[in-house]
């Protein structure tokens, strides 16, 4: 199969390759344990250099997608049965991608940037510190995000699907009002219990779907009655537990029946080993389903209090019409504050600043 690599394309040669490549073992192109073509005639028919291919299929390999052979070349071990990977699966269950790899990230923000730019807001915005915030959260800040998810994660929203609220907590206790309150919610066991003790305090019916070693097991999440999901793929709390890539498809395919939503917490995910951004169930949905959650605890100060929400965009007229009267629970200085670290980039290069140095770790581990 030949593969057409776009000079014009944001994304460099090797990155569309593994695209490409993702996006066809995905589809059964090349079906489960099937031989993928050589570096050398992969490099031939898609018109890069074998290097350029060798770091395509590296990234398959960190991602799980593929293994390769000793004189044997690279074969797929993505499989899917039926929408649901099979629990005894020897390939399946060995995979573990290094995106996901987990150290502890106590790097704090640097203290220094931080004030500077804290000075550098009251100097331009002046007074307009004191105004109160939109209720969904300054434009400013949105912007900001919404510019930065596109960078980093691929993710392509409107200004109008980012809610912004103090802390995770906050935007789960709003998720409760959002929903029917005869929905029924599933959650990781053992799940951050944060999650659990709100959906109890707001009166909510939820399961606890038992972990395995890459995610819910596949017969707990076939069973559950529940029609709401909320997980965190990238790494669980306090299991460590991350979805591989041939479970995250698994909720996505569970997702897309029968009017269900998954709740994506994706913390802590920015500080991925990974040389690729990580992808995020939000991103490549198609039923326009997820509920996606953040926040800037680790990549900034869990004493900011600042996280946010992207909603479907069918949902937005939902939560305005039943939540929009809710005033933004964070200081609109704050909220200024966190704009300019990331339009400034200082953000971004801390980000950056931690991974690499995670990589290295992980590599003098490996």
């Amino acid at each position: 199969m030949k593969y057409l690599i776009k000079d014009n394309d944001k994304n460099p040669a090797y990155l569309q390759l593994y695209l490409l490549l993702r996006d066809g073992i995905i589809n059964k192109i090349y079906p489960y344990k099937s031989k993928l073509p050589s570096k050398r005639i992969l490099a031939v028919e898609s018109g890069v250099s074998t290097i350029t291919v060798e770091h395509a299929y590296d990234l398959l390999i960190e991602e799980g997608y593929v293994e390769s052979r000793e004189r044997s070349g690279y074969f797929v071990l993505f499989f899917l049965d039926d929408g649901f990977a099979s629990n005894s699966n020897d390939d399946v269950n060995k995979v573990v991608s290094i995106k996901h790899a987990s150290f502890n990230t106590n790097e704090k923000f640097p203290f220094s940037v931080f004030t500077k730019t804290m000075r550098k807001v009251i100097t331009i915005y002046g007074e307009k510190i004191l105004d109160k915030s939109p209720n969904t959260g300054s434009i400013e800040l949105k912007e900001a995000i919404k510019c930065y998810l596109a960078r980093s994660k691929g993710i392509d929203v409107d200004i109008e699907q980012i809610i912004i609220g103090s802390g995770s907590e906050y935007l789960y206790g709003l998720i409760t009002k959002l929903f029917n309150k005869s929905s029924i919610y599933a959650i990781e066991d053992p799940s951050y219990q944060q999650i659990e003790h709100i959906y109890q305090l707001a009166n909510i019916h939820f399961e606890k779907l038992k972990l395995g070693n890459d995610g819910i097991e596949s017969t707990a999440l076939k069973n559950t009655k529940a029609n709401i999901l909320h997980i965190t793929p990238y790494r669980s709390f306090p299991s460590g537990i991350s979805a591989s890539n041939i479970k995250r498809h698994e909720y996505l395919l569970w997702a897309c029946k029968d009017e269900r939503y998954i709740i994506e917490d994706d913390f802590e995910s920015e500080f991925s080993v990974s040389r690729k951004p990580t992808e995020t169930l939000f991103s490549n949905t198609t039923c326009d389903n997820i509920l996606y959650i953040n926040s800037f605890s680790k990549t900034i100060s869990p004493s900011i209090r600042v996280a946010y929400m992207l909603l479907p965009k069918h949902l937005i007229k939902t939560f305005n019409r039943e939540l929009g009267y809710y005033s933004c629970t964070v200081p609109t200085y704050i909220q200024y504050v966190i704009t300019n670290l990331i339009v400034n980039g200082d953000f971004e290069r801390h980000i950056n600043r931690v991974r690499r140095k995670k990589r290295k770790e992980w590599m003098r581990i490996h």
